[in-house]
């Protein structure tokens, strides 16, 4: 569409897609736990897995170093193997994919929704195969996915369900948490995400002793909280299977409880931003806002949309003082994975169009309002 003349005023700084928040009461709680002196696994992590399940509806939430380590934590509990195959979408950050490998499995990657960048549950259905174990959903950009197709076919098929929720901390799907639903649910607390532990995640258990497999996993394989320490100073224990070094550690867990805290105003804030985005947007020409439905609610981690002449966009938003940006563009053109498949269609479609505007924490009604007129000015 052509550029429309304007003097809009810049801000004095281009608006940034991301921001980290912290809480102002984070200093504080972090040095209590530098001032203990007791840094590791304890009481923290414990706390902030409780108010992960009270105020997120999360169940049994298992806190962990990475969003990373979570995923690979739910392949393991699964029983993934050497040769099983995984089926999830291209059109996520590489990690999600690269999990999978990490057991010697085969990442399959199906079709996305044109209009949300989800997976597709016709593809899924079409990619299952007698070596199939598992389907990974991916919540992009925190909006939810068709969990009960997704779920339907799972049942079909006797396959597990893993949902990446990097994105989805506080979404909903038909009344219930993301974090509720599937067999396992995988959230990350990196930087950048809604609530950050500097680095972390937490994988979520439907099943209370998939949960005590993961806490016991989580740390080489030791239970550690029932493993009781000898006369001789040592902990008893007995390891049967191969564990790993995943526990979060109790600074960390301080820092997101911290940051957990006002989390559900700052979700409404989101959505509020959203709701005028949505509404003031929609309208202009060379714009397509992505599809959304009633029964379900998105955490906004990301504001899409699919724009004709991408680049023209991108640098007109800059000249304005807004960033635009694509946030990851298929995984499978990697060659790890073994290079790009044909038979994606949709997902072809949306690596020509998907750009991103910012929503976060840090964005003021000002800079909302003059990315509302940035994106208005046409390019």
């Amino acid at each position: 569409m052509p550029a429309k003349s304007d003097s809009m005023a810049k801000p004095g700084l281009t608006i940034p897609i991301f921001n980290t928040y912290i809480s102002p009461a984070a200093a504080d709680e972090v040095a209590k736990v530098l001032q203990s002196t007791f840094l590791s696994e304890g009481s923290i992590v414990k706390a902030f897995e409780s108010r992960l399940a009270a105020e997120l509806g999360l169940l049994n939430p298992v806190a962990v170093n990475s969003g990373t380590s979570a995923l690979h934590l739910a392949l393991v509990l699964v029983g993934i193997a050497p040769g099983d195959e995984v089926i999830c979408p291209a059109q996520t950050f590489i990690a999600t994919a690269l999990t999978i490998m990490q057991e010697r499995a085969v990442p399959v990657f199906a079709d996305i929704n044109y209009g949300t960048g989800n997976i597709d549950p016709r593809s899924i259905a079409e990619k299952i195969t007698p070596k199939t174990r598992a389907i990974m959903a991916v919540h992009w950009g925190g909006y939810p996915c068709d969990m009960d197709e997704i779920c339907a076919i799972a049942k079909k098929h006797g396959l597990a369900v893993i949902e990446d929720a990097a994105h989805a901390p506080g979404a909903s799907y038909k009344g219930r948490a993301i974090g509720a639903i599937s067999d396992f649910t995988c959230f990350s607390f990196q930087a950048i995400k809604h609530i950050t532990t500097g680095d972390g995640g937490a994988v979520c258990c439907r099943d209370e002793n998939n949960a005590r497999s993961a806490f016991a996993k989580r740390w080489f394989g030791i239970d550690r909280f029932n493993s009781r320490p000898s006369v001789l100073g040592e902990r008893q224990y007995n390891v049967s299977a191969v564990g790993y070094k995943y526990h979060l550690n109790d600074y960390a867990a301080a820092l997101g409880l911290a940051n957990l805290s006002g989390f559900k105003e700052r979700m409404a804030r989101r959505r509020a931003i959203a709701a005028r985005y949505r509404k003031q947007l929609g309208g202009v020409p060379g714009i397509r806002l992505f599809s959304e439905t009633p029964d379900r609610e998105s955490a906004y981690w990301l504001f899409g949309l699919h724009v004709e002449r991408r680049l023209d966009f991108v640098r007109a938003l800059l000249e304005r003082g807004v960033t635009a940006s694509v946030i990851h563009q298929r995984i499978d053109r990697n060659s790890v994975f073994g290079g790009l498949r044909g038979d994606l269609s949709d997902q072809a479609r949306f690596d020509e169009t998907q750009i991103n505007i910012p929503i976060h924490d840090a964005l003021t009604e000002e800079q909302a309002e003059h990315i509302i007129k940035s994106v208005s000015a046409g390019w």
